[in-house]
């Protein structure tokens, strides 16, 4: 995927669900993998030209695995002008030797969104950018339809009022194969997940389900997006003025 084919699929979503503001500064959630690095080159792009200006920052919650450098990534953000932090923490020793999780994801989740969010506000943010693309969502729907029970998932658009911050996804229109195809063609300084249970993990048993179903049944992935945005799901009926 080229940057104007990423370019115009984010400025839809953005659009259509109103996600940036004039005078927002915008943290974008950087774990080191292909989405939050592609989000983060896109963003930097459209803020030269979107007509609502806004400013940028990158932040790295690092889980405290050893021997995992963001060198490259602080060089990518020093190179584009865009502030950078990396809030250094304990979260691998604290699930994995302290708690030793069998389930660790919705743990590390909430710790490490908690520590995204205080710097985030530290350095005058007033939303966050989550790298989560259509596949992430349609993953969600499903995970939350076979072990919850409930037709749900997150929204493009979220506001946290314990933080007063404002969570927006401007991947939502663009399938993870695209950000694939735009990390490679640009040579994006993806890490590899250190995390032991990566692979393991209940979302990658609904991604394997879902690559199954879409092989079977062609498209199927792209329907169930329609049927979220379709179906009453809080956030996500498009405004009429977008």
């Amino acid at each position: 995927m080229k940057l104007q084919q990423l370019l115009s699929r984010i400025r839809k979503a953005i659009d259509d669900y109103h996600m940036i503001e004039a005078g927002d500064k915008i943290a974008v959630g950087i774990s080191g993998g292909k989405d939050s690095l592609t989000l983060l080159d896109a963003m930097n792009s459209l803020r030269f030209f979107y007509p609502q200006p806004f400013e940028l920052c990158a932040i790295t919650v690092d889980l405290g695995f050893h021997n995992i450098q963001f060198d490259k990534i602080e060089s990518l953000c020093t190179e584009k002008n865009i502030p950078y932090r990396v809030v250094e923490t304990d979260i691998s020793q604290i699930i994995f030797e302290d708690r030793k999780e069998t389930n660790p994801c919705s743990l590390c989740a909430k710790m490490r969104k908690g520590a995204l969010n205080t710097v985030a506000k530290e350095m005058g943010c007033n939303k966050i950018a989550y790298a989560h693309h259509m596949d992430d969502i349609v993953e969600t729907m499903m995970m939350s339809l076979i072990f919850e029970g409930r037709f749900h998932t997150f929204a493009p658009v979220t506001y946290l009022d314990r933080m007063d911050l404002t969570v927006i996804r401007p991947l939502a229109y663009v399938k993870e194969a695209e950000v694939i195809g735009y990390a490679n063609k640009y040579d994006l300084p993806i890490i590899k997940s250190p995390c032991p249970a990566d692979g393991y993990t209940k979302r990658q048993y609904i991604k394997d389900l879902l690559a199954n179903l879409n092989a079977e049944n062609p498209g199927i992935k792209s329907r169930m997006f329609t049927a979220i945005q379709g179906g009453n799901l809080q956030g996500w009926k498009i405004p009429e003025d977008h």
